[in-house]
């Protein structure tokens, strides 16, 4: 078992006396007096060190009888940085629960797919975080349901149902024990937005650690975008987005202080699982104070640090696609890249209607793909001997990406597939898995810029090299990749 900040009471108080935000969504802090749960950066005066008790969920507090703050809404703080470094069952099974598997298919669902029991799945959750995963996922309902009342005009009974929950009462009951206030009041207390709101286009802000640059994470996005599928508009990243009950139509525009997220869901119930992908396309549960430190120890990565802080890893919304797309890339240009990817959105991909228009297509998922004449693919017949082995795969079951996925145990099944190599397998596991460490010492771009900043160049030596930067080698990346002058790099104009 994982020992949480949570237990270091002593750090703990430290955070909330200097109401810092780097912790947020790290622990909660549940107040004794008030009987009310917060973040660490809460504004309000920080009480006395002998009535604050510390959690490491929202759920755990809910479950010790704590009320969510009016002030700091601690239930919409950043996620923790810990499920996203960490490949362990419970760091798989929060994000399972953040991606809706439990409200879809409930915990036996969610054990199933971990390999374990429920009750071990319950026990290892219970242990660390507090709470089990009905009580984990019942909260992020209220969050769901929270969002939906304060940024839709949706009926209640909409909202409750779209939110996850089985009746209207158990919705009411929820949102009364979670926030002290009904559903209507909740709706009453909101900012009133007088921006006239396009029907069916739900507006939201994602929040994020500070500092956040933008410049690769949406340059990367922009640059590779697949027409119809994906593309920049004044000043917004927009692509379609697959989901369980239907598909939407995501818009993201990168702010100082959060990313503003314009949704268009076909299914309300997708909300939560849109967010919950959109963030982690963005990387937006990322420590990047955590991540400089460490990398800034090393002289020769320092001034890169320095000059631009914060890069995230911009990742991907579906697993399945970018594994697709990673073949596709292999040995060619950018636009290369897109060109096939294109051609393929085209023949085999699911329309899909865009009311701003520029958006035509859902990308194809790997059943589609599977039945396609291999001949019609125009790259080298090696190369479609290694998309159709991975399209099949995926479409017949035999190879899972997503996640729950076992970061090395999926790497090595990669690269047992037919002209899979370590660049191939590495930058799945980096943008499609989620891997903080993946690393590409095989890679052009890298190996160029090793060479120019004095570091070994040689992929055995640059491995050897970057043991230091562990665990966090996929954001090393990123800062090699940003000396070239490569489109990637730049937030387009």
């Amino acid at each position: 078992m994982q020992k949480g900040m949570h237990t270091d009471t002593e750090r703990c108080v430290r955070a909330v006396r200097s109401k810092d935000a780097r912790f947020d969504g790290w622990f909660f802090t549940a107040v004794l007096t008030t009987g009310i749960y917060c973040r660490p950066s809460c504004p309000v005066v920080p009480p006395k060190a002998e009535n604050m008790v510390f959690h490491p969920s929202a759920a755990a507090c809910q479950q010790a009888g704590f009320r969510a703050c009016k002030r700091c809404r601690p239930d919409t703080s950043p996620g923790s940085p810990e499920w996203n470094q960490r490949a362990d069952a419970v760091a798989r099974a929060m994000r399972l629960i953040a991606d809706g598997v439990v409200d879809r298919e409930g915990v036996t669902g969610l054990a199933a797919r971990l390999g374990y029991s429920t009750r071990q799945v319950e026990r290892q959750l219970l242990a660390e975080l507090g709470a089990g995963p009905l009580a984990l996922a019942r909260a992020q309902r209220a969050q769901t349901a929270r969002l939906l009342i304060e940024t839709t005009a949706l009926p209640m009974a909409e909202i409750a149902f779209a939110a996850g929950f089985s009746s209207v009462r158990t919705f009411n009951d929820t949102v009364r024990e979670v926030y002290a206030l009904a559903p209507g009041e909740l709706r009453a207390r909101a900012p009133k937005n007088t921006s006239r709101a396009t029907p069916g286009v739900l507006s939201l802000r994602l929040p994020f650690r500070a500092p956040l640059n933008p410049d690769n994470l949406f340059g990367h996005l922009a640059a590779t975008a697949v027409p119809g599928v994906e593309e920049w508009r004044d000043g917004a990243y927009r692509r379609t987005l697959r989901l369980p009950y239907g598909h939407g139509i995501v818009a993201l525009t990168p702010h100082p202080d959060h990313i503003a997220c314009r949704l268009t869901l076909g299914d309300p119930r997708d909300l939560t699982v849109a967010i919950s992908r959109c963030r982690r396309l963005l990387d937006l549960d990322a420590d990047p104070v955590a991540v400089d430190d460490q990398l800034r120890a090393d002289p020769v990565l320092a001034p890169l640090v320095d000059k631009a802080p914060g890069r995230r890893v911009p990742r991907t919304v579906d697993a399945d696609e970018f594994a697709v797309r990673a073949v596709l890339g292999q040995q060619v240009s950018t636009a290369a890249a897109r060109t096939h990817a294109a051609r393929l959105v085209t023949a085999h991909g699911t329309p899909v209607d865009d009311p701003e228009g520029g958006l035509t297509h859902l990308f194809p998922s790997p059943g589609a793909l599977a039945g396609l004449d291999p001949e019609t693919l125009a790259m080298p017949r090696t190369r479609r001997t290694t998309f159709t082995t991975l399209v099949r795969r995926l479409a017949d079951g035999d190879l899972h990406l997503g996640a729950d996925s076992d970061w090395p145990e999926t790497r090595a099944k990669l690269l047992a597939l037919p002209g899979f190599g370590p660049w191939t397998a590495d930058v799945i596991a980096m943008r499609a898995l989620g891997d903080p460490d993946a690393f590409l010492p095989t890679d052009l771009g890298i190996r160029r810029a090793a060479r120019e900043l004095g570091l070994p160049s040689t992929p055995a030596a640059l491995t050897a090299r970057a043991a230091a930067w562990r665990p966090w080698r996929a954001y090393a990346v990123q800062y090699l990749w940003a000396t070239d002058s490569h489109p990637i790099n730049f937030l387009p104009v």
